[in-house]
């Protein structure tokens, strides 16, 4: 592979809704897109997508475009030919941040792909034409949480995650077991509980949860093993795995049960594939997380969640849940609780609404 150019896109977009933890409420989502040139003129697609501040992640928008712009876009155009496979030992000077390699890497898969003339999945052994979909609820209230399910069960959604805290669990889970007893509801933590909450923990069974997400410290295992024996409820571990070796330390320990993928956490293409195959041979059950991405991102984790080992509904909203306009077109759709996976186009296939892209831009650097 050579490239001619690539090109840098900070944008942003008011969310439809307001996305609220009990770390942080997100109104206005801003995101960097990579775009990947080769000398025929093909263009593959990246998104990074950390937040504006550190409250998820030590990267924010700012230290990744730094690290784009000064690091990682200059390492690789030094290279005169390389191929898709080799980026990891490219940046291998590079320490972490790899949110800024993942929107990279994805932009060069794309483009990978589009030269061969096949879609990304197939590159990796996908064979599904359709994905199972959940949903994510942030509401405070149960009536209102249950009013969101309402709604996205028309669109027939498979599971449901519930965000909770330690201040609201019983009152938020119990109300909505009340109304909905039948839905295959999870909650997730965030992090906000430690072992002096073990007692608390276990009280939490009683809601027969699909699966409780991160409950303890963000790049924990000791302590989540030392849960997981206590409890009855699956864990399942989320940011506390942000590479192959965390997966398999954290399966090894028994620190879960479950794992949720974020391509974005783990840097890329490649490390994504490594815990996929991980999962697959130790029979880990796997499911797709989100980070509230635009459409090229959400194109990405659409391939990433059509591989086998993706056996869990994952967190794939269709597109005009966050935006009132996407930068992907078709725009992505969820029915029946299932999203096509357009396995006849190449690349992430999806066309860029340019329209819409540039309308969101705020910045753009080329680099050549």
């Amino acid at each position: 592979m050579e490239l001619k150019s690539l090109t840098v896109r900070l944008i942003s977009s008011p969310l439809n809704r307001p996305f609220t933890t009990h770390l942080q409420q997100v109104n206005q989502r801003v995101a960097i897109i990579i775009e990947a040139m080769d000398r025929e003129g093909r263009i593959g697609y990246g998104e990074a997508d950390p937040f504006s501040s550190p409250w998820y992640s030590e990267e924010t928008v700012e230290t990744c475009h730094h690290m784009l712009k000064d690091f990682l876009i200059p390492i690789l155009l030094e290279q005169p030919t390389f191929q898709p496979e080799e980026l990891d030992m490219i940046w291998s000077g590079v320490r972490g941040n790899r949110m800024a390699k993942s929107g990279l890497s994805q932009a060069i898969w794309d483009l990978y792909a589009k030269q061969k003339g096949v879609y990304i999945g197939t590159i990796f052994g996908s064979k599904r034409k359709k994905i199972e979909a959940g949903a994510v609820i942030t509401a405070h209230e149960p009536e209102r949480a249950v009013e969101q399910i309402d709604r996205l069960s028309e669109a027939g959604y498979k599971r449901f995650k519930i965000k909770i805290s330690h201040l609201n669990d019983h009152y938020l889970l119990s109300g909505i077991r009340k109304l909905v007893p039948n839905i295959k509801l999870m909650a997730d933590a965030n992090s906000d509980y430690s072992l002096k909450d073990i007692d608390h923990l276990q009280s939490l069974d009683q809601y027969h949860l699909m699966m409780l997400e991160q409950p303890l410290a963000y790049n924990d295992f000791t302590d989540h093993a030392l849960l997981q024996k206590q409890i009855k409820t699956p864990i399942c571990l989320d940011e506390s795995i942000c590479s192959y070796k965390d997966a398999v330390t954290a399966t090894q320990l028994g620190s879960c049960k479950i794992i949720t993928m974020k391509m974005a956490r783990l840097g890329g293409w490649s490390e994504a594939l490594k815990i996929h195959q991980l999962c697959e041979q130790i029979h880990v059950p796997l499911w797709c997380g989100g980070m509230i991405e635009f459409g090229i991102a959400k194109a990405h984790n659409i391939a990433l969640a059509s591989l086998a080992g993706f056996t869990l509904p994952g967190d794939l909203f269709a597109s005009n849940h966050y935006w009132a306009h996407d930068i992907i077109e078709p725009e992505i759709q969820v029915n029946k609780g299932v999203i096509k996976v357009p396995i006849n186009k190449p690349g992430i296939g999806f066309r860029i609404n340019q329209h819409v892209l540039e309308s969101l831009t705020r910045s753009v650097q080329v680099f050549s």
